[in-house]
């Protein structure tokens, strides 16, 4: 039974409506309807847990996301964790986390992923974590790429909290999995999906409908397209990928 994860859910998506935001999903029909699938997200603000589970709505599946034990820890937002049955990673003994998300996708179980590991300040895809595609491969299950665009707008990191700023055009796009065959080592499945993540995201930040109001606006707007968010290298990131698709 889920009690917890089913109004959280309804909540959020009433916010959603009062807020007016304007999300939509791309590629919805890439999430399986059942069985195990790991979903790796890139990572641009500390709402994208919500936004991309509310990417696997359209298939019915409830997301279980491995987040920092931290979280799991405090005194309102752990409670909620432990209610929706995620994941808490702790980052100094991180084998049972993976174990416990390698039997949630054996189960059938979606797992949400984000290979960063912390939010990049660049809004380009940073280097990413091998953990993703081995999970993936450890439970042989599909590994689908996923990136959120806006969210950031309302609240990021060494930004002011922007919760109610209404209107707000939010990006969700999934694309194809990822194929890990036979004798894929995690590292070249780990290259594939950061080559998928920063085409996605290229797209994303280019069909993005709105553009900054001013110069003092241009922070969510990452350097190549003219914005004044750190550089990837100044931002503890890695340079683009120049990807034909996603």
């Amino acid at each position: 039974m889920e009690i917890v994860y089913p109004p959280v859910v309804g909540a959020a998506k009433t916010l959603f409506r009062v807020l007016d935001l304007r999300i939509q999903v791309d590629g919805a029909h890439h999430v399986p309807t059942s069985g195990g699938a790991v979903l790796a997200s890139n990572h641009v603000s500390y709402l994208d847990f919500i936004f991309c589970g509310l990417g696997a709505q359209p298939a019915k599946r409830l997301v279980r996301f491995m987040a920092k034990k931290s979280v799991f820890d405090h005194k309102v937002s752990g409670p909620l964790m432990r209610g929706m049955r995620h994941i808490p990673v702790d980052r100094k003994a991180g084998t049972g986390a993976f174990r416990e998300a390698e039997e949630a996708l054996r189960r059938g179980e979606v797992v949400g992923v984000f290979p960063e590991a912390t939010i990049s300040e660049s809004f380009t895809v940073k280097a990413l974590k091998s953990g993703a595609a081995r999970l993936a491969h450890a439970a042989k299950v599909p590994l689908i790429p996923m990136v959120v665009w806006g969210p950031h707008r309302l609240w990021t990191k060494g930004r002011k909290k922007e919760l109610t700023k209404r209107h707000v055009p939010v990006l969700i796009k999934i694309g194809e999995p990822i194929p890990t065959p036979a004798g894929a080592t995690a590292d070249a499945t780990t290259l594939a999906l950061h080559q998928r993540l920063s085409a996605l995201l290229d797209t994303a930040q280019q069909e993005y409908p709105e553009q900054p109001a001013g110069p003092e606006d241009r922070w969510w707007l990452p350097a190549h397209m003219g914005g004044t968010a750190p550089l990837p290298e100044t931002a503890g990131g890695t340079a683009r990928l120049q990807t034909g698709g996603a």
